[in-house]
This record gives structure tokens, C-alpha cells and sequence, in this order.
């Protein structure tokens, strides 16, 4: 049985933006433990969601701390606006990245977290020179763009080929999985080492907040 705190992030662009402050009140009181914001720039990805207000907006109606996936191109652009916004992770992806180094320098400068996304394909082994800079490994479990899809089975030995590595240099590093999570494959996520699950459907589009987020920890 595994024994480590999960987190559990909501995904916010799955909740119902005419009752943001309510949509959050629910999943605080239901007992998640950050939220999750997707930033898309229809270039990165081709979809689009908001920017620094709407972040901002969020920072005003929670306490819980924010982190803030930016699936953009040249993130470096706006790291500084959202962390002005409230963001307490700035997440890139290091696709989007060609100088990685100097966008994590970026970030510790602006004395936010770390965080750095992977995409489906993109192997392990290219991020493994950053994660002693890093606070947190986001590992996509879909192709980044759009809310809803099926998680990728093939993701789940990533996850455990991360945890093994990090676990073995006692690295103190969060590994976060985005995509297509559920209560029907939360356990294998969990066994497979990650330690905040990311969740956007499998919350929202429930009828009851607190037995979804208990259902991905396992706990029902």
C-alpha cells in the first residue's frame, strides 16, 4: 500500500467559468491541494484559455498555491506577468524551450517554483541534466491542447523510470502527471511514483467533488 501524500490539482479549465469563485470554494472544501491552471497560446498548442488576469483573478479567491502550465511558445516572454498574477509554479514545457538552463535561471530569479513539462513522446533522459534546478517534473499523459482525452498507457513506465531515478539520488522533486486522469487509473499512477495528480474532468464533471478527489487518492 502506498503511503506518500498524493496531491491533488484540480485543472481549473474544466470547471464552469460563471462560477469560478464557487467552482473553488467546492474543491477547497472538498480537499484538494493546489490548482492547476492551463495556458494556451494557439501556437504551442492549438487551442487558447487566458492569460495573467484571469490568474490573477484566481490568486484573489484561493489560498492554495497556483501552478501555472504554460504551454506556450517562448514562455520566457511572460514569465514575469504571471508570477505578478499569482503564480506560485511556473511550469514550461522543454519543447518550448531551445535555452531550458536560462528560462529555469528566469524563474528562480523571480523566486517561483520550477516546474518543467515533458510532452507523451519526449523521452525521460532530456530532462535529466535540469532536475537537481527543478521543483517540479510534469509528465504529460496526453498530446497538450485540449481537455477530455484518454490517458496514454505508455506513459505510466516514464513515470516509474522518474521516480526510480530521483528516488535513487534522493532528489526532493514533485512528479506530477496531466492528462486523462481518473479513478480507474489513479492507482497505477500512484504505484507508478507520481505524487500530484492533475485532474480536470475526472473533478468538475462529477456530482461530488469530495468523493472524486478521494476516489483518485484511493481513499473509497
Amino acid at each position: 500500500m502506498n503511503k506518500r501524500k498524493i496531491k491533488i490539482a484540480p485543472s481549473i479549465l474544466a470547471a464552469d467559468f460563471s462560477c469560478l469563485r464557487e467552482e473553488i470554494k467546492r474543491v477547497e472544501e472538498a480537499g484538494a491541494d493546489l490548482l492547476h491552471l492551463d495556458i494556451m497560446d494557439g501556437h504551442f498548442v492549438p487551442n487558447i484559455s487566458f492569460g495573467p488576469l484571469i490568474v490573477k483573478a484566481l490568486d484573489r479567491l484561493t489560498h492554495f498555491p497556483l501552478d501555472v502550465h504554460l504551454m506556450i511558445k517562448k514562455p520566457e516572454r511572460y514569465l514575469e506577468a504571471f508570477r505578478i498574477s499569482g503564480a506560485d509554479y511556473l511550469t514550461v514545457h522543454l519543447e518550448a524551450c531551445p535555452n531550458l538552463a536560462e528560462v529555469i535561471r528566469q524563474i528562480m530569479e523571480l523566486k517561483a517554483k520550477v516546474g518543467v513539462a515533458l510532452n507523451p513522446q519526449t523521452p525521460f533522459s532530456s530532462i535529466i541534466p535540469f532536475l537537481k534546478k527543478i521543483d517540479l517534473l510534469l509528465l504529460m499523459s496526453v498530446n497538450p491542447g485540449f481537455g477530455g482525452q484518454e490517458f496514454i498507457p505508455a506513459v505510466l513506465e516514464k513515470i516509474k523510470e522518474a521516480a526510480q531515478w530521483i528516488s535513487r539520488r534522493e532528489i526532493p522533486l514533485e512528479i506530477a502527471v496531466d492528462g486523462g486522469v481518473g479513478p480507474q487509473n489513479a492507482p497505477q499512477i500512484i504505484e507508478a511514483g507520481a505524487t500530484i495528480l492533475d485532474a480536470g474532468t475526472a473533478i468538475f464533471k462529477s456530482t461530488n467533488y469530495k468523493e472524486a478527489i478521494d476516489s483518485l487518492r484511493g481513499q473509497r
